[in-house]
Formats: C-alpha cells, structure tokens, sequence
C-alpha cells in the first residue's frame, strides 16, 4: 500500500460526491481533520482510521476561526508537498482534502478589525477580516476552562469546522488524538449529542418504550442541550416509512439537527421483539 497517490479533492461538492459514491459501493470511510504540517502523531491518526474503515480521507486546512486577530494566522507552518510524500509512504490514504475556504461569507462593513467587538464578544480571524460570518457550533459547558480563557475563540472555532467537515465527508469514523485533551472532550460531545440520545431512544424502545412521542421528546431534548436545533425527528415504519405513534414492528428513528448552519442526520434502526 505505500506510495500509494492519494486524490486531492478541494471542492465541497465533488468530497461529497466522491464519499456518497463510496459509500453506495458498500465501503465505509474514515476522516482525519488536520491543518497539515504532518507528523508521526497525525500518521498514527491514520493508520487507526485504516484499521476501522476502507477508505481514510484525510482533511488539511488551516482554519482562521480557531486563530484570533493577535494570533498571527500567516506564520502556521505548511508544506503541502512533504504532507503529500509522508502520506504516499504510509499508504492507505486514498483522498486528501485540501480546501481553500469552507466559510460561507456574507456582507458586512468591514468594521471589526480588534479583539473585541463593540459588545465585548472576542472575535476570530473570520470576524475580524470582515466578511460576515456569524454562525459558530459551540459546546457551551466544556469550552470555558483551561485553554478556553486564554484562548477564547478557539474551541468555538474547532467545533464549527469539525462539524462542517462532518457534513462534507459523511464520514462512518472520525479519528482525533487526545494531546489536547479538552479540544477531544468537546468534538466528542458534539459528535455525540445525537447518535448517543438515539442509542438511548433505542434501548428505551427494546425494553418496552414504546410509546413514540416519549421517545422522540428525549432526543430532542438532548439535542437542544448541546446547542443544536432540531430540524426534524421522527420514528417511522422501516418498509413505508410511515410515522409511527407506537413502536410494534420493525422502525427507524431518523434525526437531523442544526448545529450553527451545519446541519447533521442520522438514523438508527429500532426492532422490538
């Protein structure tokens, strides 16, 4: 599998395309995010993507939303060709997603240019270019202590483009390191405020939940607790895909939600005996 040329991707829309391909074939995927400047901790990322999916994406993108305007974004070292050759000698990375912006820019007047805006909100390098991008995923909770005080942009900013990424590669696996500890603890409480609340739905519903409206209160609950927003949740029949009031044969609850403007789905069959 060394040397193996993996694809760059940078288009949105074509990183979609090539996972849903993949994932129509039957394979499952693994995503590593990094902002490049690859080392031996990111290429062990790898190779544990590799050992649970087969096909591993891996993301490199520096992002401006974790930076803010006194962190001096230009000087984050990169070396696009070397991250390139050390992937070729691992092998077994079959896409590299390189992108150049995954901000949506609206309008603004370009008036933001310190660390903190006229209400005393600190502001990222995305603010303070003064594009307009307001929308951010945050995980309200984890991301106030230790590194949250000094550096309090930057978890606001990893959760939203860890959740983009999400979206654009749909991956089955997702593979972070723990050095920062607190940036894992909050990915993973994101990640998982709405496959766990399902789980939850689901052994409720085996052992005699049955009732649907009960069922889908608690995940939306969870949900809204994690700071998304609901776009729809509904258990239905798995052969009609009918909504069901009473669980009495074999359904799927089916689930997306908001997270900032990164909308997230999932789904999980339900088969009661």
């Amino acid at each position: 599998m060394a040397n193996k040329e993996p694809l760059i991707i940078t288009g949105k829309d074509e990183m979609r395309r090539w996972s849903r391909s993949a994932r129509a074939n039957g394979k499952t995927i693994g995503l590593v995010p990094t902002m490049g400047y690859l080392h031996d901790g990111h290429l062990s990322l790898i190779q544990e993507s590799q050992k649970h999916t087969q096909h591993t994406v891996v993301s490199v993108y520096v992002n401006p939303g974790q930076f803010s305007p006194n962190e001096d974004l230009s000087t984050y070292p990169s070396d696009f060709l070397g991250d390139i050759q050390k992937l070729k000698g691992i092998g077994g990375v079959d896409v590299v997603f390189h992108p150049q912006n995954l901000y949506d820019y609206g309008q603004s007047d370009g008036s933001v240019k310190n660390d903190e805006q006229g209400d005393g909100k600190t502001v990222s390098c995305v603010e303070n270019s003064g594009m307009g991008h307001e929308t951010w995923v945050r995980v309200e909770k984890l991301d106030k202590g230790l590194c949250g005080k000094s550096r309090p942009v930057f978890f606001r900013g990893v959760a939203t483009i860890v959740a983009k990424l999400f979206n654009i590669v749909e991956p089955d696996v997702a593979v972070f390191g723990k050095k920062d500890y607190q940036q894992w603890r909050i990915i993973q409480r994101m990640a998982l405020s709405i496959s766990k609340s399902m789980s939850n739905a689901k052994s409720a519903a085996e052992h005699g939940q049955v009732d649907c409206k009960e069922l889908r209160d608690s995940v939306i609950k969870a949900i809204h607790e994690a700071g998304g927003k609901v776009d729809y949740a509904e258990i239905v029949d798995q052969e009609s895909l009918e909504a069901l009031k009473e669980i009495k044969s074999p359904a799927v609850f089916c689930v997306a939600a908001w997270f900032g403007n990164v909308r997230l789905i999932d789904n999980m069959e339900i088969n009661v005996r």
